[in-house]
Parts: structure tokens; C-alpha cells; sequence
């Protein structure tokens, strides 16, 4: 079946089950986040039945019509904060639970980080409001960090014993360890990714500029890549890249010495662990990346795969790729440390171990709502 349609014939003839789920809205489950949800899912014996509406707006009555028994839950996946309104419709009156896994917040994005909408606006508090409705109203809102449950918690209304953590992590079927290979000459320092404020790529082009003796490769497009370009004017040891098809991402990251991560300023820069850090740990390259406490507090420590610097400080992010491309270190030491903290803290394994946490405590919410 093709995951983006509903199979209504199999939602016809649903019979009620332990674990049979819905996911749903106008979502692509292909995307990084909503994959390794569905493996974790599957690993945990959930029955995934997808049912992707005409509308958003008015899903829930598309869904009184096609789905005819009661399912277990609903997920509301990534992104998908204007599916959420009418799958709660739908939830209550099945009396069944909703599951939320925004990944970021709309208020958060739109307010903040693309400043499309004024901080402190009618319009600003509207949309605040809208997405506590959501988050206050979910039976369980997973985050993909500590930080985000925080904020989760604090500025949209989760309720902090219904907010789990459960990270991204990344797709082993795509990213898998790399060989080592002998250092490149010059060694590379590679960043990919859509150019986004929170990326902090010209602090990149700055650090790039500081040392020379590196070659600093720029992969991905995106709303500030031409700026990006402008501000790399002159400098020969700095390259740009068109994006690569998702598969071939592995081995490209395998041919790099060091991948770099984020190193925006903004409070959403501090809040999350992006892709490419997963991905980059996944194939077993040391990462540098910005200092933040979205990480787990063991791994915030010490010299172990994953370099933390000062946000929005090129000269920082210079001296710390510099002292692991300009030395005699081996780098299969530290991409076996990296490679180490993926296992030990992002894998599959983990992440479905965390998710089933999440599912303990919506099974025993449910069976005490059963005994009263």
C-alpha cells in the first residue's frame, strides 16, 4: 500500500485490536523523523493504518464515514499541527487517545525564527493560544529533546507527565558506517543541510576564513544560500555543493573528515539535535556542533566524538576543527567514539525503548480510566 493513502477497505473491515493506530493527516512518511516513528512502532507491534484526508480542516467527518470500527489511537505526526484539530474531534468521540509528535512548534517557528508574525501580537498570541489548545488537550506529546519538553512544557501547555522524550535519531537503512579512510589533503570540514537561520552557516564562512588549512565544503540549497554565497567572496578554501539525492548522503559524509553541525543563535538552535548530527554519528564522523543542553548531559562532557562549541563563534568552531584536521590524531579514534554515542544513546533500540516508556504510561492511564 502506498504509505500517503488511506486503504479504506482494510479500515472497513477493521476489527478492534490492541495496538492498531492511525496515523494521521497530510503527512509524509517518508520524512526522517515520521521513518524511524513507524519502524519504532512496528518494532513495538503496533498495526499502522495511514488515512490521509481530502481536508484537514474537516478530516474527522471524512473519517466518520470510511473508518467504521474503533481503532486504538491516533498519531498525529510531524508538523502536522492543522491535522491535529479534527483528529481530537474524532478521538473524543471514539473515546480513544491521541498521540502528538510535533517536532517543533508553530508559534515557535513562524514567531521567532522567521519572524513572519511580531512577538507580542494579537495575531502572535492567537497562535499561541491555538497550539496550546493542542498540546494541552493531547494524551501524550512526544519531543525530540529535553529542551523542547521544556519549552513544550513552559510557553504551549504540555502537561510535564503526558511529555516524553524520544529523540530523532536517524534511518540505519540509509546511514550506516563509513570506512575509514586516510585524511584528505586538505582535510574537510562538511556541513549540508537547506540553509536555514538556525543553521548558523555564516558562522561557518567566518570560521572557514580563520583557517585556511581546511577545506570547508557547503552542501544543500536553501533560502540563505545566496547570501551565504556573497559572504564566501574570495575564499578558496570554501565550496559549495548542490544537494544529493537522500541515498547517496551516507556516503558522502563518509568521504569527509569532520561534519559540522549547527551554530545558530536562536533559542530553537539551542533546543534541538538536528538530522545531520544523527546521520553524521550514524556513519561514524566526528561531529562539531553547537553547545546546547538538548543533548544528554553524559555526552555534553569531555572529548568523546562530539565537539560542542559557543554558538555564533567562528573563532571557537576554527580552533575546534582545527585541533582534530590540523594534528596527528587519528580520526578512526574519534569516529569510533562517535559511532559509539549514536549506539549508546540514538539507536533504533533506544529510540523504540523510549517510545515504549511513552506507551507504559498511556497503557496504565488507560487501565485505570477502564477500572473506575
Amino acid at each position: 500500500m502506498d504509505q500517503g493513502l488511506l486503504d479504506f477497505g482494510r479500515l472497513d473491515v477493521m476489527r478492534s485490536k490492541d495496538r492498531q493506530l492511525i496515523w494521521w493527516g497530510r503527512s509524509d512518511p517518508a520524512y526522517s523523523r515520521n521513518a524511524i516513528m513507524i519502524q519504532a512502532l512496528d518494532s513495538l507491534g503496533w498495526e499502522i493504518l495511514y488515512f490521509r484526508p481530502h481536508l484537514s480542516a474537516i478530516a474527522d467527518l471524512e473519517a466518520t464515514l470510511r473508518i467504521r470500527e474503533r481503532p486504538t489511537a491516533i498519531w498525529v505526526p510531524a508538523f502536522r499541527q492543522r491535522d491535529y484539530p479534527a483528529a481530537r474531534r474524532f478521538s473524543r468521540r471514539l473515546n480513544i487517545p491521541v498521540i502528538f509528535d510535533p517536532l517543533i512548534s508553530s508559534y515557535d517557528k513562524r514567531v521567532f525564527e522567521f519572524r513572519k508574525i511580531q512577538e507580542g501580537s494579537r495575531k502572535a498570541a492567537r497562535l499561541q493560544m491555538w497550539e496550546t489548545s493542542m498540546f494541552s488537550s493531547a494524551d501524550l506529546v512526544i519531543a525530540d529533546t529535553i529542551s523542547h519538553k521544556v519549552y513544550f512544557e513552559q510557553e504551549l501547555g504540555a502537561r510535564p507527565e503526558r511529555c516524553f522524550v524520544v529523540p530523532v535519531g536517524a534511518d540505519s537503512d540509509v546511514f550506516k558506517p563509513q570506512l575509514f579512510h586516510k585524511k584528505n589533503n586538505p582535510p574537510e570540514a562538511f556541513f549540508y543541510g537547506s540553509f536555514l537561520p538556525l543553521h548558523g552557516v555564516e558562522t561557518v564562512i567566518k570560521a572557514a576564513r580563520i583557517c585556511p588549512e581546511v577545506k570547508w565544503t557547503l552542501l544543500g540549497n536553501g533560502a540563505l544560500r545566496t547570501q551565504c554565497e556573497d559572504l564566501a567572496s574570495g575564499l578558496s578554501n570554501l565550496h559549495f555543493e548542490n544537494p544529493i539525492p537522500y541515498q547517496e548522503l551516507s556516503s558522502r559524509i563518509g568521504k569527509a573528515d569532520v561534519v559540522l553541525g549547527v551554530f545558530g543563535t536562536t533559542p530553537k538552535a539551542g533546543r534541538v539535535i538536528p538530522n545531520k548530527v544523527f546521520q553524521a554519528l550514524a556513519c561514524g564522523r566526528p561531529v562539531v556542533t553547537r553547545a546546547s543542553e538538548a543533548y544528554p548531559a553524559e555526552i555534553r562532557k569531555g572529548d568523546n566524538g562530539l565537539h560542542f562549541v559557543q554558538p555564533g563563534n567562528p573563532q571557537a568552531l576554527a580552533e575546534a576543527v582545527g585541533a582534530i584536521l590540523l594534528t596527528d590524531e587519528k580520526l578512526e579514534v574519534k569516529g569510533a567514539q562517535a559511532y559509539r554515542i549514536m549506539e549508546e544513546h540514538f539507536s533504533l533500540e533506544q529510540i523504540t525503548t523510549q517510545l515504549n516508556n511513552a506507551f507504559a504510561f498511556l497503557d496504565d492511564r488507560l487501565a485505570d480510566k477502564s477500572r473506575r
